[in-house]
């Protein structure tokens, strides 16, 4: 007959009940898990299975202590609310649990002030930051970079280790598109004046669109939400435009439910594509063209050269070429309406 099963949660093991289980010291323990290869193969892995049967966790803080390191990273994001950061989180997270890391994230809602006040308020804390989309000055992120191992997605800034698309390698199918559907005229409704992805897709447009017997101009958009893209058809339907490319998906996204709403033909009176492939971007009516970029890989592959960074280890950083972007074509995108 067997005693009552207690309901009450058990306290989590310790190295000692992983040393009893495994029947070698505790010292033997902490070798075999803070510094694989310092003993032998067959006591490693006998001690490996008693912590993964007795589900042991090691302690971060314990196991800062003689390396000075947390064992913990932080991903700095403009807005956690954007489906476009799901794949560079989920990316980001691989990457730190496969390397032993935990990852914590932060938010600047689109300030560049707040994101230097959280830098300010974390850097202490964690070995490292992958600042995703930043938004702050570029001085200072030059000088938390000096100070703190720092990885940049979607922003270059000298001497600072950055993960960025092939931005002319995105915009120039996406105008071929249009061109080949009839477009003469693009508007561009653009993002945050701070965003560097935006005035490289900027440039990119100007420079591209000509040798394409094309004309671009700017529309600035208020905010990089599907609201920005919604207050924005009133002006873009006072150009000449035929085609519109929004900095991001919602914003494109706004824009063409705003059309829809006021019952103005997209495609045919207005043809808009937008940036990212984020979820929803195929659920909407019509389907919504964009450029799809590998956010997930991206994630991975910044946490991947930050630990290289923080351990010392630059012949294991990462290749830094920009990563490609694909063209999607939907149904919101085709030949201008006749007359």
């Amino acid at each position: 007959m067997t005693g009552p099963v207690s309901d009450e949660p058990q306290p989590p093991a310790t190295i000692y009940d992983v040393a009893r289980l495994a029947r070698v010291s505790p010292s033997t323990v902490s070798r075999a898990l803070n510094k694989p290869g310092r003993i032998s193969a067959q006591t490693e892995r006998k001690i490996r299975a008693a912590a993964e049967r007795l589900e042991f966790e090691i302690n971060p803080m314990a196991r800062a202590l003689p390396t000075g390191r947390r064992m913990t990273l932080a991903l700095m994001l403009a807005d956690i609310t954007n489906p476009v950061v799901f794949g560079l989180i989920r990316g980001a997270e691989r990457g730190a649990a496969a390397a032993g890391y935990t990852l914590i994230i932060a938010e600047s809602q689109e300030s560049g002030e707040a994101e230097l006040r959280m830098l300010r308020k974390i850097q202490a804390s964690v070995d490292g930051i992958v600042l995703a989309t930043a938004r702050g000055p570029a001085e200072p992120i030059r000088q938390f970079a000096r100070a703190k191992p720092i990885v940049l997605v979607n922003r270059v800034e000298p001497a600072v280790a950055s993960i960025i698309p092939d931005v002319p390698g995105g915009v120039a199918p996406l105008l071929d598109h249009l061109r080949a559907c009839g477009h003469a005229n693009v508007a561009y409704l653009s993002g945050p004046a701070a965003s560097w992805v935006n005035s490289e897709r900027w440039a990119a447009l100007v420079r591209l669109a000509p040798p394409l017997r094309m004309s671009v101009f700017e529309i600035p958009g208020r905010a990089p939400t599907m609201a920005g893209g919604a207050e924005a058809l009133e002006r873009v339907m006072l150009s000449p435009a035929t085609a519109v490319i929004a900095f991001n998906d919602l914003m494109a996204i706004g824009l063409l439910r705003q059309a829809r709403q006021e019952k103005i033909a997209v495609p045919g009176r207005l043809s808009i594509a937008g940036f990212d492939n984020i979820f929803g971007a195929e659920l909407t009516t019509p389907a919504l063209t964009t450029v799809a970029a590998p956010l997930e890989d991206a994630g991975a592959r910044a946490v991947e050269a930050l630990v290289a960074l923080i351990e010392g280890s630059p012949a294991r950083l990462p290749e830094m070429s920009p990563f490609e972007l694909r063209l999607i074509v939907r149904d919101s995108t085709g030949p201008p309406a006749v007359g």
